[in-house]
């Protein structure tokens, strides 16, 4: 009996990532083509928590949606446009967050219809409903651009005011659409081109653009920012633009260590443990990240795309290895090496694989979006763990699942100032054990959105499709496309 349940276990596991590409690790990593490719420019995309990718239209106030074939191939997926955002509202870098109910929250945005102003407008998207909401500024806030944002522990948005010397910081309570300032923060320097990065105590890290070598962390509870001491090597850079210097992406990783990409040539490490930082390798050729991605992959390498100086030059795919700490050259999509790192964005999916598409006016070919495959393999200890779910669930039903490191290690994909697309919240994921087919349901009512929960049980409420298939089948929670073990259900 115990060999019959041992095999019954792995079979099941082998048919909840079956019809998965990453499944299948490939002798080397690779891009590919999507087969459906927009006939629109492709701007910022998030990660729905029904497992289907919304994307932004550059230049418009437009949204897209790409939904995975029935194999749950995003390759193959196929796009139908979703309900657009308020006439005039056209943002091309803004803030953006998948809240813990499951709506998307827009703010901001530079570059509004093309215009060099930054716009205040905003707007909040119920997935379930189709439909925006529009969402008033912060009291005295006539601007909100290159302004970092992030999703506290709690569920609460927080989005500082950048766009100029501004130290002002506010949360958004989505249930009254409204704000409130962050009293006694005591930020350093404004946050204007900076990014927030959560670390596993809930605390937030930034490395501050106008203030030399210093960074600062956020505490949550009392709303204040203290320095976190010197990055050693200067990340920020304005490229003799004039302008407020330019900052790379923050990631954190499976060890707790945050990642700090320059837009000099230079990194930098921080370690939750001891509070410090270490000085990092350069990046190869004289490359930065002078705004631009970084997505953490299942195997703990962090996929960049970089180019030299600020705003020149082409750009280049590095992973940056973990542990080791080294880059290591990736191959390229067919118009990476036309692009610059700012002219791209990145988003992780739920079979961790990364989609990669041109996001600028100013590139050669704009219709291309492409998913890199890596060749890493993933480690089991950074899984999520089912504890508890219903043996037995029916197509529309609503239910409670139950678990640990629902949220992964990390935030997923990170840009910083112009844009966020975090992927630290579970999905659900069933593949029906005939079929092999793929069923997302969607998910919400997250009890944390703290990343490394370790042995803390967390919960979500999912909702079955309505047109999932009968019969037995196999569920597993994803988080930053790492699938926990399966556990067995049965549709009725």
């Amino acid at each position: 009996m115990k060999l019959f349940r041992t095999l019954a276990i792995a079979l099941l596991t082998l048919l909840a990532w079956s019809g998965i590409a990453s499944s299948q690790e490939p002798l080397t990593s690779k891009w590919t083509k999507l087969t459906n490719q927009p006939t629109w420019f492709t701007d910022t995309a998030l990660l729905l928590t029904d497992g289907t990718v919304m994307m932004h239209e550059y230049n418009s106030n437009a949204w897209w949606q790409l939904t995975p074939d029935i194999t749950g191939n995003y390759v193959n997926g196929t796009w139908t446009q979703l309900a657009s955002m308020k006439s005039g509202y056209a943002p091309l870098y803004f803030a953006s967050a998948i809240l813990p109910d499951g709506r998307v929250l827009v703010e901001g945005g530079e570059y509004n219809n093309l215009q060099q102003d930054e716009t205040n407008m905003g707007a909040i998207y119920d997935p379930v409903a189709n439909a925006w909401t529009a969402v008033n500024p912060p009291s005295g806030w006539t601007t909100i651009g290159d302004s970092p944002a992030i999703v506290l522990p709690d569920g609460t948005f927080m989005m500082g005011q950048g766009g100029q010397p501004s130290e002002k910081q506010v949360l958004f309570d989505a249930t009254t659409l409204t704000w409130t300032a962050v009293t006694g923060s005591g930020k350093a320097d404004g946050f204007s081109e900076e990014g927030f990065a959560l670390l596993p105590d809930g605390n937030v890290l930034t490395v501050d653009t106008e203030d030399g070598t210093n960074s600062e962390v956020y505490n949550p509870s009392t709303q204040k920012w203290t320095s976190a001491g010197s990055t050693i090597v200067t990340l920020p850079n304005s490229g003799g633009l004039g302008i407020v210097p330019e900052m790379g992406p923050l990631m954190q990783r499976p060890d707790g260590s945050v990642v700090a990409f320059g837009a000099t040539t230079h990194t930098s490490i921080y370690s939750t443990s001891t509070g410090t930082w270490t000085a990092g390798p350069n990046f190869p050729n004289s490359n930065d990240i002078a705004d631009g991605n970084a997505t953490i992959l299942p195997d703990g390498n962090i996929l960049v795309y970089t180019s030299p100086g600020v705003f020149s030059g082409t750009g280049s795919f590095y992973e940056f290895s973990f542990p080791g700490n080294t880059f290591i050259a990736a191959p390229s999509t067919a118009d990476g090496a036309k692009l610059e790192s700012w002219d791209a964005r990145q988003l992780l999916l739920p079979t961790g694989q990364v989609m990669w598409m041109a996001s600028s006016g100013n590139q050669p070919v704009v219709h291309d979006v492409e998913i890199y495959t890596s060749k890493g393999t993933v480690n089991a200890a950074w899984a999520p763990a089912i504890t508890s779910v219903p043996r037995s669930l029916a197509p529309g039903g609503t239910y409670t699942i139950s678990g640990t490191q629902f949220n992964g290690l990390s935030a997923g994909t990170t840009y910083g100032d112009d844009s966020q697309m975090a992927t630290s919240y579970p999905l659900v994921r069933i593949v029906n054990s005939a079929t092999k087919h793929v069923f997302y349901a969607r998910t919400s009512n997250f009890s944390t959105m703290g990343i490394a929960t370790g042995s803390t049980v967390v919960s979500a409420t999912f909702v079955v499709p309505t047109t999932i298939e009968t019969g037995a089948s196999a569920i597993v929670v994803v988080a930053n496309g790492i699938p926990s073990k399966a556990r067995p259900v049965t549709i009725e």
